[in-house]
């Protein structure tokens, strides 16, 4: 089974959003699971700190390198890489979503103040990703991001497999645009050509348009397509440790 530990201060805050929807219930059916570890339990003073002044001087606290290891040691890894949310690791990509869902499962570290002691993330080989260039209050809501990135790629958790082959990130594209009922919205109408029953010229469409948002709105995405061609799902070589 796929199992992911959340090492963080906050436990509370867990399942959270990862209990709702297919991926809660996908929790409830037994094929991912999912647990925490306080790290404050390993705090070694009766007032439960685990950070310290930076060395050098400067602005808030950092996460203690010797109460980490304690709180990492303690999880069984069983194969499963130490990743630790950081605005400054490696962003997340769908390749590397992939990559993990197809693995035992992942541990995450959850930063809080103002870092992690550099030296733990040397001494335990601690990957890290970041969700974007944005600084939040602590990783807890990164770590959810990613859990429930990859859990929707698990099998059998999402209600319709064959979607995924087609949603944003997967061939190196942004997803063409999405339309239901009713025909006509505010004077909008559906496109004809999703409405001509015609599959070949629909899918046509839908790659035309997939390659024209990722242009316009991820000329970064385009420009990687264009010089390395489509992503291979579950491998990327700028983000596997």
């Amino acid at each position: 089974m796929w199992r992911a530990t959340v090492l963080t201060l906050y436990p509370e805050l867990f399942p959270g959003p990862l209990d709702a929807s297919v991926i809660g219930r996908a929790r409830a059916e037994g094929h991912w699971a999912l647990d925490t570890v306080n790290i404050r339990d390993f705090s070694d003073n009766k007032y439960g700190s685990v950070d310290d002044a930076p060395a050098g001087g400067g602005p808030g606290l950092v996460m203690r390198a010797d109460i980490l290891a304690a709180a990492i040691d303690s999880v069984d890894r069983a194969g499963r890489p130490l990743i630790a949310l950081t605005p400054h690791g490696a962003p997340l990509t769908q390749a590397r979503a992939h990559a993990l869902s197809e693995g035992p499962g992942l541990i995450a570290l959850c930063g809080r103040f103002e870092g992690i002691d550099e030296r733990i993330l040397k001494a335990r080989e601690i990957e890290e990703i970041s969700l974007g260039d944005f600084v939040l209050a602590g990783g807890e809501i990164a770590a959810m991001a990613l859990i429930e990135a990859c859990v929707r790629l698990i099998p059998k958790v999402l209600g319709s497999p064959s979607s995924l082959g087609e949603e944003s990130f997967e061939a190196g594209l942004l997803e063409y645009p999405q339309y239901t009922r009713p025909r006509e919205f505010e004077g909008r109408a559906i496109p004809d050509v999703l409405l001509s029953g015609d599959h070949r010229k629909i899918a046509e469409w839908r790659r035309k348009m997939a390659e024209q948002i990722t242009r316009t709105r991820r000329p970064d995405l385009w420009e990687r397509l264009q010089k390395d061609g489509p992503i291979r799902r579950g491998k990327n070589k700028d983000q596997d440790p």
